[in-house]
C-alpha cells in the first residue's frame, strides 16, 4: 500500500484540502451502509461535512414544490467541456470484483496504454482471481485491498492511480466516488451513481471543486443502435424531435433470490425501500443524448406512477422455502413504474422500470420527431421521405449511419453485444489523448435523478417533481457529447 495521496487537483482546489478526507468518507460510508430506509429522498439533515447549500438543494430537488428546483451556489468552476490531462498510460484502480467488476477487468486489460494497478473487494477470493488475470495479461501484479468494507479508501489514496472504476452495490457508489475525487482521481461509477438528491449535488460540487471528472458509466449509450440513432437524430433524419422513451424491463426475480448471484440480498432489499424507478439510467441516458439534454435542452420535471408491489412476494411464495431470510422482507417497490419527463423545449420522455414480473427483456429505446420515428426491440424505423406506406422498415438499411466507433470496432469483445468494450475503449482513449469525456457529472446526476424523484412523485400520486439544473445554466450552451468526431 502506498499511503501518499496524489492531490494534483489543479487551479481550483479551493478549500477542499481543509476537509478531513477520512472524516468525510466515514460519515458518508456510514450513511450509505446504514440508513437506506432514509425516506430515500435526501431531504433529511445533511452530513456535517457537506458543503454549504447542498442539503438545501437536495431538499428542494425532492420537495415537489412548484417552480424550478433551487441550485446551490457554485463553489468551483464548471466541468462542462473540461478535457482530461493527456497521458501515455492510464493507471486504473478497480473497486468491486463481483459479476460486473470481475468481467469488466478483462476489457481494461485488453486495451493498449492501460494498466490495472490496484484492486479492491472485501471478498479475498475475488481479489485473488482478478489479480491473476492482471498478471496473466503481462502486467505487474496489482496492489490488493481486501481488508474490510473501507479498504477502498486506501486504494483511492494511492499516488499511482489516475482513474477509479466503481462496480459495487448501489448503497456505496456515492461514498466511493467521493473518496476518489477527494484524493485527486477521476472516477467512473456503474449505475446508478447515487441514490439521493443531496448525494447527487455533492458529487456535482466535488467534481467542480476538485477538477476531477465523475462519470456515470452508462454502457447502453454505446450500443450500436443507440449510437446510430444518435447520429441520425443530430443530422435531422427525424426532423424536430418531439418524444422518446427508454426503459429497464428485465425479469430479475430469479437472480434477486439467487443466494450465489449477487453478493448478499442488496439489490432485492432496495425493493423494501423505494417505490420508484430504481434503475433509470439505461433508458434515460440514450434518449437524453438524442435530445442533447444538458447541451441545448434540459430535463425540468418528472411525473411518475407505479403499480402495486406484487411480483416479488408472489415469486417468493412459489420458490423460496419456509425460513428463508427473504420471508422477513416487505416489498413496496412498484412492479412497474412509468414516468414522464418534460424538457425545457417541451419534449416528452417516457421511462419504464420493471424487474419483478415475467416479460422479455426490453429497453424500449424509441425516438420520434416531425419526420418519423424509430422503435427498438425489435429495431424498426419509419421516416419520410424514405417511407410512405405506413409500414415499419428494416433499421439495418441505415447501417451507413453507424458511429465511427462501431465502424472501427465492428465485432468488439466483451458483454452486452460489445457496448461494454466500446465504452471502456472510448473512455480510455479520451484520457490518453487529453479529450473531453463524452459525458460528465451533470449527465450522471440528471440520468440518476429519477431514482429519488420518481419515488417522491409516486408518493404524491403522480405530482410533478422538479428536476434541478445540475449544470447551473450551462445547459443552454450547445457542446459536443456522445456524437463525437474520430480523433486525428
Amino acid at each position: 500500500m502506498n499511503d501518499a495521496a496524489h492531490h494534483n487537483h489543479g487551479e481550483e482546489e479551493g478549500d477542499e484540502g481543509a476537509l478531513s478526507r477520512r472524516s468525510v468518507l466515514r460519515t458518508t460510508a456510514g450513511a450509505a451502509g446504514a440508513g437506506l430506509a432514509l425516506g430515500a429522498l435526501g431531504t433529511g439533515a445533511a452530513s456535517a461535512a457537506e458543503p454549504e447549500g447542498t442539503a438545501a438543494a437536495g431538499a428542494a430537488g425532492a420537495s415537489g414544490t412548484s417552480g424550478e428546483a433551487a441550485a446551490p451556489a457554485r463553489r468551483g468552476r464548471t466541468m462542462a467541456g473540461v478535457a482530461f490531462e493527456r497521458r501515455s498510460v492510464v493507471r486504473v484502480g478497480i473497486i468491486g470484483l463481483g459479476n460486473r467488476g470481475g468481467s469488466m477487468i478483462d476489457l481494461f486489460l485488453a486495451l493498449p496504454g492501460v494498466r490495472v494497478v490496484a484492486l479492491c473487494d472485501p471478498v479475498k477470493a475475488k481479489v485473488e482471481s482478478a489479480s491473476a488475470k492482471v498478471v496473466k495479461a503481462g502486467q505487474p501484479a496489482p496492489a490488493v485491498y481486501a481488508k474490510g468494507e473501507h479498504d477502498y479508501e486506501n486504494l483511492c489514496e494511492r499516488a499511482d492511480v489516475d482513474f477509479v472504476y466503481v462496480a459495487t452495490p448501489w448503497d456505496v457508489h456515492f461514498a466511493m466516488a467521493k473518496a476518489a475525487m477527494l484524493n485527486g482521481k477521476h472516477v467512473g461509477v456503474e449505475c446508478p451513481v447515487a441514490m439521493r438528491m443531496d448525494e447527487l449535488w455533492q458529487l456535482v460540487d466535488l467534481s467542480e471543486r476538485t477538477r476531477r471528472h465523475c462519470m456515470q458509466l452508462e454502457n447502453c449509450c454505446y450500443g450500436r443502435n443507440e449510437m446510430r440513432v444518435l447520429r441520425m437524430a443530430h443530422a435531422g433524419t427525424f426532423g424536430d424531435l418531439l418524444h422518446g422513451a427508454g426503459a429497464y424491463n428485465h425479469d430479475l426475480r430469479g437472480l434477486m433470490f439467487d443466494p450465489d448471484y449477487y453478493e448478499g440480498p442488496w439489490r432485492r432489499l432496495w425493493h423494501t425501500r423505494l417505490r420508484g424507478d430504481l434503475y433509470p439510467n439505461h433508458g434515460f441516458g440514450p434518449v437524453a443524448n438524442y435530445m442533447d439534454v444538458n447541451r441545448g435542452d434540459r430535463a425540468v420535471s418528472i411525473s411518475s406512477f407505479g403499480t402495486p408491489a406484487l411480483g416479488l412476494a408472489e415469486y417468493r411464495r412459489a420458490n423460496m422455502p419456509p425460513g428463508d431470510p427473504s420471508w422477513k422482507e416487505t416489498y413496496i417497490e412498484s412492479d412497474r413504474t412509468i414516468s414522464m419527463v418534460q424538457t425545457a423545449k417541451g419534449r416528452v420522455i417516457r421511462l419504464e422500470h420493471d424487474v419483478s414480473t415475467p416479460h422479455p427483456y426490453s429497453r424500449v429505446n424509441s425516438l420520434g420527431g416531425t419526420k418519423g420515428v424509430f422503435e427498438d426491440y425489435p429495431a424498426r424505423i419509419y421516416v419520410e421521405p424514405d417511407h410512405t406506406d405506413d409500414k415499419w422498415a428494416d433499421f439495418a438499411q441505415y447501417a451507413d449511419w453507424d458511429h465511427w466507433l462501431w465502424k472501427e470496432h465492428a465485432n468488439p469483445p466483451g458483454g452486452h453485444g460489445g457496448m461494454d468494450y466500446i465504452m471502456v475503449f472510448r473512455l480510455m482513449q479520451c484520457m490518453r489523448l487529453g479529450l473531453v469525456p463524452d459525458f460528465d457529472v451533470y449527465d450522471a446526476a440528471t440520468w440518476t435523478a429519477p431514482v429519488p424523484l420518481s419515488h417522491a412523485s409516486i408518493k404524491a400520486k403522480g405530482a410533478p417533481q422538479q428536476i434541478p439544473d445540475f449544470t447551473r445554466g450551462e445547459w443552454r450552451k450547445a457542446r459536443p457529447g456522445m456524437d463525437s468526431a474520430k480523433p486525428e
